[in-house]
This record gives C-alpha cells, structure tokens and sequence, in this order.
C-alpha cells in the first residue's frame, strides 16, 4: 500500500483496520504509530475481556513490537518471541487482525505463536526461555547457508529466571554470532537500580552520533603505527566496560555481549532509534527494555498476577464473570494443603513462577514463611525439593502438569532414584482448553510410570483428591497426584482427612455387561453413560495408577469378557497400557477398550471441544460402549 493511499485511509477510519502487514506501520508518522499503539491496546482489551486469555503482557509489548517491526524486515527478518503469550499486538499487524476475535478459540488465532498460523511466527513457544536458544540455531543456519537477514529474540525478564535461558546466553555470547536479544524488562530487577551515571552514559551510547563516531576512530586507529587491529579490539573492550560498568550491562557484557539500555520500553521515540543504531552491529546484541506490564490498562497495572492469565472479565471494573458456585480443583488442592500444613510443620510448598494458578497464593497467606516461588525454573524447584526432603521436610511442588515435563531428569536422578519424601502436585492435567497443545497436559502417567519408587494417585473428585494429598504426606517416597483444571464435580467434603491405603481401587458399582476400570473425573461421565444406555456395567476406580489394584483388577477381570479402561492422558504409556499388561502377564484374554488421548497434539478450543477431538467426552464414551457390548 502506498503511503498517500494509507493516509487517505486512515482519515476514514482507524489506523489499525488499515494495517495488513508490517509493510504498513513502517510508513506512518511517529504520532500515528503512538495512536496505533492505543488502538492495539483496545483491541487486546475488547477480545481478552471477552475470550479470556493473557493481558498484562500484550498490554506492556505495544510500543516494543511497533519498533521492532518499524526497524526489521519480517518475514525476511526472524522475529523471534518467547513464550509468546506477548505475541498479541505481533498477530494484530501481522495479518490477524480481522480474525483476532477468535484469539484462543477453536479453530481460532492460536494464544502463543505457532509456526503453522502464519510465516510471521518464526517459532512455536507456550514455554518460556525457548527464544534465545531458538534464535541462534536459526542465526546460525543462516550463516551457514551464507543468508543475509537479521534475527531478534525478544525475551523477558522472568523467562531469564530459567536455566534454559542462561545456557543459551551462554552459547550465544561465546559464538559471536550476529543476532540481537530484546530484554524486555516488566517487572524483575535484575540488578540495582541504575543511577544517573548510568543514565547519561546510556543516552550517550544511543545516540546515532556515538556510534558513527565509533566507526570513525575505529577506522583511524587501525592506520596508526603500533596500534592495528588488535589495538582497536583492545580500546573496544575497555570502553564497553566503562560504558556498563554500575549498570545492569556489566553480566551481558561479561558474557560476550554488547549490551545497551536499560531504556523506556513505552517511548517510539527512544525505541526505534535505538534499534536503527544496534541494528548493524556484529556479534550478538543485547538490548534492555524498561516495560510496564498491563501498560494502559488501570486494573492490570495494580495487579499483575491477577492479570498475568484471565478468564473472561468485565473490562469496566477488571472482575471475572462467575458462571459456577463449584470449587475449582485448584481451590480443593489449596484448601487441603491449608489444612495439612497447620497439622504438619514439615510441610513446604513450592511452585515455578505460578502462585495464583497453583492455589499456592492462598496456601502464602497462612505460611509465608513456607511457600517458595523459584520464579520459572522448574528443574530447580524439584532438586531444591530434593534436598529439602533429604533434611527432614516434605516438599509439596505445585506445578502445572505440561511445565514439569522440563525437570523429568531431576525427577528420575534427585528425587526417585533417592526415595524421598516429595510430592508432586500436578495442577492442569489432561486437556486444558483454550491455551492449547503446549498447555495441555496428558502425558504425566506415562512419563511417571516407567520411574521406580513413585506412587502415583488421580483422583475422581475433589473429596478424594483432599483424601490424596493427605495420604502423600504419609507414605514414604516421592508421590505424584495430578487433577485437571476448571471447576471440580461439586460433591460434599469430607470434614476429616484420612490415608488411603496405598494401591487399593474402590468399587462405584456392581454390573454383568461389562467391566469398567478407570481413574480421574472421567469415570462420573462414564456412570452417566451406562445410566442413559440402561446397562449393566461394573465400575472400578482404581485410584491409583502405581501401584495398580492387581488383585480387584483381576478378580473382577475373570468374570467379564469385555473391559473398558478410561483416563484423560495419553493412551500410549499410560493407565490402559498398565491395566493391559496386567492382564496379559495373569493370561487374561479378555476383549479390552482402552479410552484416552490418541497419539496426536489436541488444538486449542473450549475443554468440551477438546474431549471430543480427543474421544474422551460422555458422547465418545457412550458410542465405545455400545461398540464394545455389541461384539
């Protein structure tokens, strides 16, 4: 579009519906660009209030993606954003914007980036710390296929708190590889505040002039006798560690970086000259970015884990829509964990970065003292167990299910292979709805299973799940209880905890037809099933997955010719896989139906679509069993 017919347009309306590709924003104003900025917060506001979804970040990336999409080329150039949840105003000027009311529905905008929604997505992230890494593998295959295009990874602050994050720091400052590293700092100190030192010398060294300058006397120093090359290089290190020395830069630097900022993440007019002038510089780059998360949204600024993640809300006073009086399972954990804990001093809680979706923020207010945000370091978090298990205390790590999958050495080699007392809480298994595949998390049992000395517990409904978490406080060894996200089945609590003994199921009904072993909340949907089919049908809740029930499992396996296994995680590896080699290894021949997540990613959409994809809803149940009487 030409730059006189994008004005003609955007007199008749808004400046973010005449936006079709980056192309676009590079011909507008420096006024114009700050009243898109608003727009896009608007638009985020509008779809996220109404959709659910990420705010604070969005919110507080506006300015930052208007740059970095005015100074680089993209497609061509590789923008590369971690995690992604950030990536909204990147879809909104990317060819999104006319379908960005579907943000995180099905068949909808993706909520993260995903290289198969557009070319604009250069790398599929829902986790954190994957962008430097990322980025300089595709820096490096540039360079090898002697390419030429820039290459950005836009990082946050708490996404450095991984250890991920640091070895690809690491890798990139030794490489000397040409790419640059976007700190887009909302929140985290990561040193000191700078001074007004820093301050000047920072405006100094982003200044157009200073790098001109530096080129120039560069050049001239080479031709002096007695000074070279090697010389230069010298004067260049002792003036970058004059440049950082006091500011945050002087740890970039000492990694191999040339590091500029911190500047204001909200100012166009710092922001893009800024990123023209490091724009050809080689080697790798990192520049810092002061942001505000939830920039422009009152409610989000005054609380940022609150607005971090939303369901729907009411945009004009920030409070959640309630649609159901049910405790969520994240509640129940939480509220049982309270009660354990003022019995129990040995009790800890842990969690990575996620408080508020854990329940551990409720769990903060009785035991501060006792509860431990590691920040986004999973790997940490089950070793700092570990070892405060081996000292006599019995961690609880509240993890979100898909998130721990990135500690599953530290499972094996810290706590299991050692046998202690830590418990995995692990929060969102199963389906997870609107985030999508990189959320979801069906694949616990499977990847727990194979491990020695692990007890492993799903529990039906949150008075079992209080029961649960109870009996992993008592038994010796590490403990896994996973329970999936949303409202829980609304049944009655009991007042007294007590243990369950360890690998006993429980019987929910007698039947002729068939049998019916399952764990998890799947099993209510089953019972209904049989109830609307009118047959006759045993149910099992096994409870736990290891140790099975062998001796009800193959008691009541003995009677029936046909058995159907039912559990929200994946079929491969997981509790049907067991209950099958059971009975193949007691000489079982019976005709078994295993229910459960097919060998596939489950795309974003509400919770009811995905277990239907997935064949795991009432309906999906109800035709199995049909299907299964019939043979």
């Amino acid at each position: 579009m030409e730059q006189a017919q994008l004005q003609d347009n955007i007199k008749k309306a808004g400046i973010l519906d005449k936006i079709d590709s980056p192309k676009d924003i590079k011909l507008l104003s420096r006024k114009q660009l700050k009243m898109l900025a608003s727009e896009i917060r608007q638009r985020i506001l509008e779809v996220v209030s109404k959709n659910g979804g990420h705010l604070g970040g969005p919110l507080g990336a506006v300015e930052l993606t208007l740059a970095v999409h005015c100074i680089y080329n993209a497609p061509h150039d590789k923008i590369v954003i971690d995690t992604g949840h950030q990536s909204y105003p990147h879809k909104l000027i990317t060819g999104r914007r006319d379908n960005f009311h579907t943000l995180r529905q099905y068949k909808g905008v993706c909520g993260f980036c995903n290289i198969e929604e557009s070319e604009y997505d250069v790398f599929g992230a829902g986790h954190a710390s994957t962008a430097i890494s990322a980025a300089l593998g595709i820096a490096k295959a540039r360079d090898y296929k002697k390419e030429k295009y820039k290459v950005v990874s836009i990082i946050g602050d708490g996404a450095l708190t991984a250890g991920l994050a640091f070895e690809g720091l690491n890798n990139a400052g030794a490489s000397k590889t040409d790419m640059l590293i976007i700190l887009n700092d909302n929140r985290m100190s990561i040193s000191p505040n700078v001074g007004a030192i820093s301050n000047y010398l920072n405006k100094i060294v982003l200044h157009s002039g200073y790098f001109e300058l530096r080129k120039k006397t560069g050049n001239l120093l080479k031709k002096i006798p007695g000074i070279g090359k090697e010389g230069v290089e010298k004067l260049s290190r002792a003036e970058g560690k004059l440049r950082v020395l006091g500011t945050d830069g002087i740890f970039f630097e000492s990694m191999g970086f040339q590091y500029f900022g911190p500047i204001d993440g909200h100012n166009l007019d710092e922001l893009i000259p800024a990123l023209q002038n490091v724009k050809n510089l080689e080697g790798p780059v990192l520049l810092h970015v002061k942001t505000e998360k939830g920039k422009g949204y009152s409610f989000a600024e005054k609380d940022l884990d609150k607005f971090h993640g939303m369901s729907p809300f009411d945009p004009v006073n920030g409070s959640k829509y309630v649609t159901t009086t049910k405790m969520t399972w994240t509640d129940a954990f939480a509220n049982a964990l309270i009660r354990i804990a003022e019995e129990d001093e040995k009790i800890v809680a842990i969690t990575a970065a996620m408080k508020s979706g854990t329940g551990l923020n409720k769990f903060e207010k009785h035991f501060p003292e006792r509860t431990i945000d590691v920040g986004i370091a999973e790997q940490h978090a089950v070793t700092f167990a570990a070892g405060l298990a081996i000292a006599g205390m019995r961690p609880v790590c509240a993890i979100y299910s898909t998130f721990l999958q990135r500690a599953y050495d530290q499972i094996i080699h810290d706590v299991c292979l050692q046998n202690l007392n830590v418990i995995f809480a692990l929060d969102r298994a199963g389906l997870v709805g609107d985030d999508g595949p990189t959320h979801n998390g069906p694949f616990d049992i499977a990847y727990f299973r194979p491990i020695p000395n692990i007890t492993i517990m799903v529990p039906k409904d949150e008075n079992e799940l209080q029961h649960m978490l109870y009996t992993a406080t008592k038994i010796k060894g590490p403990s896994a209880l996973r329970y999936p996200r949303g409202n829980g089945i609304g049944v009655g609590l009991d007042p007294e905890l007590r243990k369950l003994e360890v690998g006993k199921g429980e019987i929910l009904q007698e039947g002729k037809d068939l049998l019916i072993i399952g764990i998890g909340p799947i099993l209510y949907d089953a019972m209904q099933a049989i109830d609307e089919l009118k047959c006759s049908a045993a149910v099992i809740n096994a409870r736990f997955v290891k140790p099975l029930d062998e001796n009800m499992i193959l008691k009541y396996a003995r009677k029936f010719r046909n058995i159907m296994t039912l559990e929200e995680g994946v079929l491969s590896g997981g509790f049907g896989s067991a209950v099958m080699e059971l009975l193949e290894g007691s000489g079982i021949k019976s005709n078994v139906k295993r229910i459960g997540i097919p060998d596939n990613f489950i795309e974003h959409g509400k919770q009811d679509i995905q277990k239907k994809l997935a064949g795991i809803d009432k309906e999906s149940v109800k035709i199995a069993i049909s299907s299964l009487l019939v043979k």
